[in-house]
């Protein structure tokens, strides 16, 4: 097949079909689907003396039958199909519909423009009804007119494709969204002195993870807490942490012995799960009901924070805080993962005001070397790599942003190791503080959700 020409098309010229822009930048590729020499002649002629700008000429190809012509496009990205309704293989309106179902199935859809000599009224409406972009009377048409024809149906259909596409990614986005939503479950806490802070960070900015967290308050005013990690990023996992995050959820409602819900979860791990490597840790936290104790369940999963507030001897006013990171002497195996061994618990005494912090490796995984400013936070390790945040330099962010006050701190934590990192984290992050001011504290405590899109936090 000669380009510029209106030579026979025959296998082998081409590589198969490219995207095409969604504008049109000079001559379009046209596939001319007629068998009579003559015809065929005639249409080369009116779009080469077609009175037009250079950049609304047309680059004529040429095929003899319905089959030659999907041959052709299988190979060659065509922007538009020029077709006769009387050929060797197909008559009428069977041609359109064989090749409307050829381009069907083409990574980039050209438009059909039929050209052929039937002068039937009805033939026209019945032919875009098919999935014809335009149709034309053989005679009827001058040089010019074809090839404005010819350009305003490609743009026409490459309009239509990008709203097909814009509306799948609308679809797909709101989709993401939903799922992502039910890894920030609403918390069933009455106890209002009990603060609630989470929040979740997509790795690489993208919208989808398996991280999962929740919190409930028993009957009896127990509180149970939990977050998770499920191996891998993608739709997949995040479906999963989901249904972890719900039947966790479920065991707790449920009044599931603390000693058992790990056992439980581990269960619907393996029933759920869409490949036997994958794993999930956990962090699971009990607190008494008179907030003084809690018990700490380790599956494979980071132990957590516990700060304090430090004051002032004379004057009894709140300057600083302490973090510090709880014991992993109890830690038990990931669930999923075929060893032996099970999770008991590590009891933790708490003093009368506390936050408990959990966390996904997400937060303390990432890269960190210097600040916005160039300064060094961090030498690099004897290889050249950077250095980790580590749950020490997580301590540090955690305990400057509780100086500053609770208000947002989870979005400031995450805003400001996602900062230190220099732009959106590697993999998911999950943050669940979860805190007591006190007996005697008065008013209701905080209790927010961060969910952190692409948009927002590109301007971070």
């Amino acid at each position: 097949m000669a380009l510029g020409g209106a030579g026979t098309a025959g296998p082998g010229r081409g590589r198969g079909p490219e995207a095409r822009p969604s504008w049109i930048d000079g001559p379009i590729s046209v596939l001319l689907v007629e068998d009579d020499d003559a015809d065929a002649f005639l249409v080369s002629e009116l779009l080469a003396d077609a009175d037009v700008d250079a950049d609304l000429r047309a680059d004529l190809h040429r095929a003899r039958s319905v089959d030659e012509a999907l041959g052709v496009l299988s190979m060659v990205a065509v922007d538009c199909l020029l077709l006769d309704l009387g050929l060797p293989d197909a008559e009428g309106l069977g041609a359109l519909r064989r090749i409307i179902e050829g381009i069907e199935v083409l990574p980039v859809q050209p438009a059909v423009v039929v050209l052929t000599g039937n002068t039937a009224h009805d033939l026209g409406a019945s032919a875009v009804a098919n999935g014809a972009d335009d149709y034309l009377v053989k005679g009827e048409v001058d040089g010019d007119g074809l090839a404005r024809c010819l350009r305003y149906a490609t743009l026409r259909r490459r309009s239509a494709a990008q709203q097909i596409a814009l509306y799948r990614s609308e679809v797909r986005a709101a989709e993401t969204t939903r799922l992502e939503r039910a890894l920030l479950p609403k918390e069933l806490v009455t106890d209002e002195k009990v603060s609630v802070m989470v929040g979740y960070l997509p790795g690489g900015n993208g919208l989808l993870g398996g991280d999962f967290f929740d919190t409930v308050e028993r009957p009896d005013g127990t509180l149970v807490t939990v977050i998770g990690d499920v191996a891998g990023h993608g739709p997949d996992e995040a479906a999963l942490g989901a249904a972890m995050r719900t039947a966790w959820r479920t065991l707790v409602l449920a009044d599931t012995p603390a000693d058992d819900v790990l056992p439980l979860l581990e269960r619907v791990l393996l029933a759920e799960r869409g490949r036997p490597e994958v794993f999930v840790t956990i962090c699971q936290v009990v607190i008494a009901p008179d907030r003084g104790r809690m018990d700490v369940y380790l599956a494979g999963h980071l132990p957590p924070l516990l700060v304090v507030p430090r004051t002032s001897a004379e004057a009894a006013v709140l300057v600083t805080h302490h973090c510090e990171e709880l014991s992993s002497a109890r830690r038990g195996r990931a669930l999923g993962i075929p060893v032996d061994g099970g999770w008991s618990a590590h009891t933790v005494e708490l003093p009368e005001v506390w936050t408990a912090v959990l966390y996904t490796d997400g937060l303390v995984e990432a890269a960190v070397g210097a600040d916005p400013k160039g300064t060094p936070i961090l030498p690099p390790s004897a290889h050249g790599r950077m250095p980790r945040l580590g749950a020490h330099g997580l301590r540090s962010v955690v305990e400057r942003e509780m100086d500053q006050g609770t208000d947002e701190v989870v979005t400031r934590v995450l805003r400001r190791v996602r900062e230190l990192h220099g732009g959106p984290l590697v993999d998911d992050a999950a943050l669940l503080f979860v805190g007591w001011a006190g007996a005697g504290a008065t008013g209701p405590a905080e209790r927010t959700s961060t969910l952190a899109d692409s948009v927002e936090w590109s301007r971070a």
